[in-house]
């Protein structure tokens, strides 16, 4: 029986770096515009004071690997040595089996550098057994070494990282798309811009929201954002090339589930419901599986990044301490269009998914977001923003109608929420009306649902830098 030799590695690990024989960076992924998020991953990359391994975290299809490319280019176009730069596709055949000291013994032989730092891309590390253990060694014994991993299995990276990497890992999540950055990723102009940091410019409301509903669709993938040809048929994208994938392939080898069917169900009902209140006795009900079963697979799929969990709060910004009830959020509305087809603005369903939206901009950051609704009559506050202390920072009304705009005094939960908390403003979203009304001395802000995300999506990339 033959064994793959180390000759067969030095030559797969020369196609996979063209560079260093002084080919460069393909064409292709120079003429593809960066994320947003290259900057902060490049400083953290660079910083010479962090001794730490960075682990690139996200959903499947997302643009990791796009994002290393770019990396290496950056570094490349500063004038770092082809040699001390490499990149290392882990789930390929022939490297099976190999660990990531005899990968990194096998990169220095292949391109001899001499003494520096080397930097060191490993992408799709989870299918490595103990990747974590070797990746704690190096950072730990080679400090020449500056090291990204990344993988799509995301909740096995963040479950070892965090329990094998304390002060040697730093955990980098990359959300799907934010509005913001499709827009700059469409060749077409963007019909809200930047005029200096903090200050927009609106075009043409109506033509920003046409490209709203058209991210709201189809913006979260950059694939999908981008390519006319995946974006014919986003059914098969979304469902066979990421959903399928999570739910057939990565958490069942996990978590070791055996009835998949079931859980595929459960998923397909929580999506068709994204941001609606369920409770475990309905999805129970609905689906026939036992409460305990759909809690494990909900935090199973919360750790995929499928979906997110939100929590109900009282008037007073408190959770209730035998709570059943809770809304559920998809990380990207494009995921329903892969499931469930496209929407127009005018469809029923399109409120929805304007708020799945607007909480995909947010939920990657680390504020504390939770719903409310209380009392007999039923008031709600779409999203409420606490802090550490449980305390009521912030509060939004997630509308895509105008009908507020000039009835501000309707939105009585919102009202009722500022004063039970003596919060001095609050947010609530129209379709296309700007508004700011101050009833009973609290200021009611209403934007547009679009330029809220901009916004939103804009200070996300700027809270990482």
């Amino acid at each position: 029986m033959k064994d793959v030799s180390d000759q067969q590695v030095a030559d797969h690990l020369k196609r996979l770096n063209p560079w260093w024989s002084g080919a460069g960076m393909d064409g292709e992924t120079l003429a593809l515009r960066p994320r947003a998020y290259l900057d902060p991953v490049r400083r953290l990359l660079r910083e010479s004071s962090l001794r730490r391994a960075i682990v690139l975290l996200g959903p499947r299809r997302v643009g990791k690997t796009i994002l290393i490319r770019h990396l290496i280019a950056d570094l490349l176009a500063t004038g770092v040595a082809e040699q001390r730069i490499s990149y290392v596709e882990m789930d390929h055949p022939l490297l099976h089996g190999q660990s990531l000291e005899s990968l990194v013994r096998q990169i220095e032989d292949a391109a001899p550098a001499g003494e520096g730092l080397r930097y060191l891309f490993f992408d799709e590390i989870q299918s490595h057994k103990d990747w974590e253990k070797y990746l704690k060694s190096m950072v730990d014994h080679r400090p020449d070494l500056r090291i990204l991993v990344s993988g799509s299995a995301a909740a096995a990276l963040k479950r070892q990282s965090t329990e094998s990497g304390a002060g040697r890992f730093t955990d980098f999540l990359l959300p799907p798309l934010t509005f913001s950055e499709y827009l700059q990723l469409r060749p077409e102009p963007p019909a809200i811009r930047i005029e200096e940091p903090s200050l927009y410019v609106l075009d043409d409301i109506q033509r920003l929201n046409a490209q709203f509903v058209e991210y709201v669709n189809f913006g979260g993938y950059p694939e999908l954002a981008l390519s006319p040809m995946v974006r014919a048929d986003p059914e098969r994208f979304v469902k066979s090339d990421i959903v399928e994938k999570v739910l057939l392939r990565d958490l069942p080898q996990m978590y070791g589930i055996k009835d998949i069917q079931e859980l595929n169900s459960l998923f397909t009902l929580l999506a068709f419901n994204t941001a609606e209140e369920v409770s475990f006795e309905q999805l129970s009900q609905r689906s026939g599986v036992g409460k305990q079963t759909i809690q494990k697979y909900i935090e199973y799929l919360e750790a995929a990044f499928l979906i997110k969990r939100v929590f109900r709060v009282d008037q007073d910004g408190k959770r209730y301490q035998r709570e059943r009830n809770f809304k559920v959020y998809l990380t990207n509305s494009a995921m329903y269009t892969g499931l469930f087809g496209a929407k127009r603005s005018e469809d029923p369903e399109f409120g929805h998914l304007v708020e799945t939206a607007l909480f995909a901009q947010r939920f990657h950051e680390d504020a504390r977001l939770n719903y409310a609704r209380w009392g007999a009559d039923d008031s709600e506050v779409d999203l409420v923003e606490s802090s550490s202390a449980l305390k009521p920072l912030a509060a939004l009304e997630i509308k895509w109608s105008d009908k507020y705009a000039d009835k501000p005094e309707a939105l009585r939960g919102l009202l009722k929420f500022l004063r039970g908390n003596n919060l001095p403003m609050a947010w609530a979203t129209t379709r296309s009306r700007f508004s700011e009304t101050t009833i009973d001395g609290r200021q009611i802000r209403q934007w547009p649902a679009a330029v809220l995300a901009f916004h939103y999506g804009m200070r996300a990339v700027e809270g990482r830098m």
